[in-house]
């Protein structure tokens, strides 16, 4: 299983690509295969049949899968697109640390 460094809901900006540049919102995550959905990055058309009353059928536009490796994340802090370290929570005792993410840059918590 990989250990990836974006997770749900991080903002990110694409740094490969066709859709080079872009920012979004990541909205889900796949450890499995190393991939991530990120809103309005890399568009595609599917044909959709009529799913019941509340889902049309027809062409719809939808987000598919990047590479994880092509996504930075962009520090809440600074602003700017940045690589992920890891640290631990300072804590009386070993059970009560916590692995966090944070800023090459700043140094800021990204968050987990």
């Amino acid at each position: 299983m990989s250990n990836m460094h974006v997770k749900s809901g991080d903002t990110v900006i694409v740094i490969s690509g066709t859709d080079q540049g872009r920012k979004g919102k990541v909205q889900k995550a796949f450890p499995e295969t190393n991939r991530v959905i990120v809103e309005g990055v890399k568009m595609v058309k599917r044909h959709q049949k009529p799913r019941g009353e509340g889902m049309p059928g027809g062409i719809v536009d939808k987000e598919a899968a990047i590479s994880a490796s092509k996504v930075m994340i962009v520090c809440p802090k600074c602003g700017k697109p940045t690589r992920v370290g890891h640290k631990f929570t300072e804590g009386d005792g070993k059970l009560s640390r916590r692995k966090v993410r944070i800023c090459k840059k700043c140094g800021a918590s990204l968050g987990n």
